[in-house]
This record gives structure tokens, sequence and C-alpha cells, in this order.
């Protein structure tokens, strides 16, 4: 994978938790990834009208609670 610049979510909080949502763009094929920073390995392709589909539904608060089972 290319040299990656992730960009943090202004949403993400500024608590100091490390916790937050990075985004990064490969501009070939026009895909968006996505990543928490505290699992930074596990990473979400998607394309740009997908990624924008699935921020609407979370800023509309459609998705209800998101957390990961573990």
């Amino acid at each position: 994978m290319p040299n990656l610049q992730w960009q943090k979510s202004s949403f993400s909080g500024g608590s100091g938790s490390g916790e937050c949502v990075e985004l990064a763009a490969i501009s070939a094929g026009g895909v968006v990834l996505l990543r928490e920073s505290d699992d930074a390995d596990t990473i979400l392709a998607a394309r740009p009208d997908a990624c924008r589909a699935l921020l609407a539904q979370i800023k509309r608060g459609r998705l209800g609670s998101l957390s990961p089972r573990r």
C-alpha cells in the first residue's frame, strides 16, 4: 500500500483518549480508506459514494450504537 496521508475526523474527540476516525484517499480508483486510530491495522475501503452514504446515515443518527463485539 502506498504511503498514505491519514486525516483525523473533525468530529473525533480531543480528550486525548486516542480514539478517533481517520480517513485517507487513494487517487487511483477513487477509493476512500477509513480506520479507527486505536485499531490502525483494520482498514475499511469504500467508493466515495458509499462513504458519503455511510457518513450521511451516521450524521442522521440512524445507525444506533455501533460498538464492536469482541
